[in-house]
């Protein structure tokens, strides 16, 4: 991943190399925890919290209906879909998100206003790993929403671009992708996902 000016911030991260050179996963951007200052978006723009029953090394939010969310849970061992919720646990600790939404102007909106919930402080204490954006039809996807994913992108810590996938179209469920997109993605956050336990102060 190619970090670049980040439309969401001013300065950037002086570590950036550094960390890059200690993991084999994309390190995290400037932006990694909540910024001060960033203003928090409506009420009706928000996601809702959930309280989560069970556990889960990973939880999959989908910030909108039709986001993904159960599909790339499915890709992800130990991973669980929340039904679009920013998840909370009974024992206080700070879950282990991924956002993920569609490659359309709604998805990537919806996944605009999840990241300023997120900045703000406005969403409850999350270990963010970044956005999984999906594409939402096959073939390339257009130049405007290209650029527009790279904005949106900005905001989060870690940013993946994922290929359609055809068998899902059809009901396939079982069918792990191949390409090498879905490989490095799935590489990356399970690596991401087993580290240390992040801790429960935000």
């Amino acid at each position: 991943m190619q970090l670049s000016l980040n439309p969401w911030i001013t300065t950037p991260d002086e570590s950036t190399e550094e960390e890059a050179l200690e993991v084999h996963v994309p390190p995290a951007a400037v932006i990694s925890t909540p910024l001060k200052g960033m203003v928090e978006p409506d009420t009706a723009d928000r996601l809702a919290s959930r309280v989560m029953s069970g556990t889960a090394g990973l939880w999959v939010v989908g910030s909108h209906g039709g986001a993904g969310e159960s599909r790339t849970a499915d890709l992800l061992d130990g991973a669980r879909p929340t039904g679009h919720c920013w998840p909370v646990l009974q024992d206080g600790s700070k879950p282990r998100v991924l956002l993920v939404c569609r490659a359309d102007m709604r998805g990537l909106t919806t996944a605009q206003s999840a990241l300023t919930q997120w900045a703000s402080g406005a969403a409850p204490a999350v270990d963010l790993l970044g956005l999984a954006v999906l594409a939402d039809a096959p073939g390339k996807t257009p130049k405007a929403l290209r650029d527009f994913t790279t904005i949106v992108g900005g905001g989060a810590p870690r940013l993946w671009t994922l290929p359609w996938v055809e068998a899902w179209r059809h009901g396939d469920s079982t069918t792990t992708p191949t390409t090498r997109e879905y490989q490095r993605f799935i590489t990356d956050v399970t690596t991401l996902a087993t580290k240390t336990n992040p801790s429960t102060n935000r």
